[in-house]
Parts: structure tokens; C-alpha cells; sequence
């Protein structure tokens, strides 16, 4: 691990919650990375990469994924899970923050700006999930049986990580050993099956448009023009709820933005952070 990262747990809100902090004493900005479902930490390591070097940086792994404590008592709806990343944040007394977030994770950023919208002055949502309804009640009730999560285990053993990773990039020659080992590792343990099962049941839904228009935080949304898990349609019509909001497209590119576009995601995050400042001191 590098020295320049402080890796560890804090117990709160009835769960283990791992998290990667890169300090960073010079920088004025301190970014926060929530990564999307079925994912982790993992998936913004090129990401971090470049943002550690000029900003702070506190990447979580969102219970009951990564590295983060899967656990019966915890309940994994999207305002619980909105709830302790805000504790996690205020236990490290950070300031100034400007989330990003990937996928599900972007719908964990909506919703910390719905419940706290003093905590961060700005929000990059990369590909957010939206507008997804709660589980159908069949589903919820048939969760109930015993030994379900063995039939989460089989669906997500039957998919596999390599057939996920090609759904989620357009370029599929950058999915390599190393890629589908990070995304592989969290789940060799049945654990994760049994929290998933309890998200089944949790998940309350994506937020709606009549809370959505309510946000006034300014957002960047990136999305690629392929996304197949989260068509860029939902960008437009988000782009059109958020009250102060702006959509940038980038072409040839699936629902992975952080594994295909680090780079390009990372300058326009740049200059996103960049206009505020030059409006500030004119």
C-alpha cells in the first residue's frame, strides 16, 4: 500500500465501513468517490491517481461492497447507506467536499444532497443511476426463503464478472487479469450474497423528479453515449430535473467512465471545479 494513503475501518450506523483517505495538506478541495453496485474502491483507482495529486481525496466502499463489513443488522436502503457516508465524513471532519459518483453510486450522491445539501458544493455524477424503481413485491417476498441468497450466488456466477465488465465498456481490448480479479475478489465469499439479499428487500428506489428539482447543488454529469446499463436518455431527462446542472457526452464510451475515460473524466472535472473559481475572483 502506498505511504501516501490511510486505509482502514470505522465502526458506525451498525457497520464496519472501509475507506481509502489520500491527504493531501495543500490542497483547498477534498473529493469523495462513491463507486456504483457490485463494485468498489477498486473501480476509481486510475481516477485517484490523478486527483490525489492536486486534491484530497475519501474513496468508500459502500456497504455490503468492497471491503466494507456485510451485515445482517444493517439495513441497505439508499438513504441509510446516504447516512453513513455523511457520519463517515463528519467523523473525519472533512470540508469542502465535491462528491463524485459512478452508477449507484451517483444515486447515493443525490441523495446525501437531499438530506444535507450543505455538505458539498458541487456534484459529479458519472453514468448515475435514476428513476429505478423499488423491487417488485414478488421478488421482495420470494427474498424471504431460505437460502435464497445461494440463488443471488448462481444468477451472479452465471453473469460473471468478464460478461459484466463487456456489458459495462465499449472498449472491451482494456479488460485485462487484473481488472476482473479486482472485480472478482469481494465476492469469493458467501457473505456478500446474504447482504445482497437484504438490499433486495432495502432498496427503497432512485429519488423522484418532484425531490430531484429540489436539489440546487451545481452538477456535472459525464456520460458515455453507449451506456448500456444506464442509457444516456436518463442523463437527459436528470439533466433536466437538476435545477443547476450541466451534461457532457463522451463518444464511443459505455457505462464504465472511470475504467474507459480516466483521463478525459478527470479534465473535465478540472475545468467543471475551474469555472466556479474564475467566477468567484472576477
Amino acid at each position: 500500500m502506498e505511504q501516501n494513503v490511510v486505509a482502514g475501518y470505522k465502526p458506525l450506523n451498525n457497520i464496519n465501513v472501509y475507506y481509502e483517505f489520500y491527504p493531501n495538506p495543500n490542497a483547498e478541495r477534498t473529493f469523495v468517490l462513491l463507486h456504483g453496485f457490485l463494485s468498489s474502491t477498486f473501480t476509481y483507482r486510475h481516477l485517484i491517481s490523478l486527483l490525489k495529486n492536486e486534491y484530497q481525496v475519501l474513496s468508500i466502499d459502500l456497504p455490503p461492497f468492497g471491503k466494507s463489513a456485510k451485515c445482517s443488522r444493517y439495513i441497505y436502503s439508499y438513504k441509510n447507506l446516504a447516512d453513513t457516508v455523511i457520519q463517515l465524513i463528519e467523523s473525519l471532519g472533512l470540508k469542502k467536499m465535491t462528491f463524485i459518483g459512478h452508477s449507484m453510486g451517483g444515486q447515493i450522491v443525490l441523495n446525501i444532497l437531499h438530506l444535507k445539501q450543505e455538505l458539498a458544493d458541487k456534484a459529479i455524477l458519472l453514468c448515475s443511476s435514476a428513476y429505478l424503481k423499488r423491487a417488485k413485491l414478488p421478488l421482495i417476498l420470494t427474498s424471504y426463503l431460505p437460502y435464497f441468497h445461494r440463488f443471488v450466488k448462481y444468477w451472479f456466477a452465471r453473469t460473471g464478472v468478464e460478461k459484466n465488465l463487456q456489458e459495462a465498456l465499449y472498449n472491451h481490448s482494456i479488460i485485462n487479469e487484473e481488472m476482473i480479479n479486482g472485480y472478482l475478489q469481494p465476492f469469493l465469499q458467501d457473505e456478500i450474497f446474504v447482504a445482497l439479499t437484504r438490499m433486495i428487500r432495502d432498496r427503497e428506489g432512485d429519488l423522484p423528479s418532484e425531490i430531484l428539482k429540489q436539489i440546487k447543488t451545481p452538477c456535472l454529469l459525464i456520460w458515455g453515449d453507449q451506456d448500456k446499463s444506464v442509457p444516456l436518455k436518463i442523463g437527459e431527462k436528470l439533466n433536466k430535473d437538476l435545477a443547476n446542472s450541466e451534461l457532457i457526452i463522451l463518444k464511443e464510451t459505455g457505462h464504465a467512465l472511470p475504467e474507459e475515460r480516466p483521463m478525459e473524466v478527470f479534465e473535465y472535472i478540472k475545468n467543471y471545479i475551474g469555472k466556479f473559481q474564475t467566477t468567484a475572483s472576477s
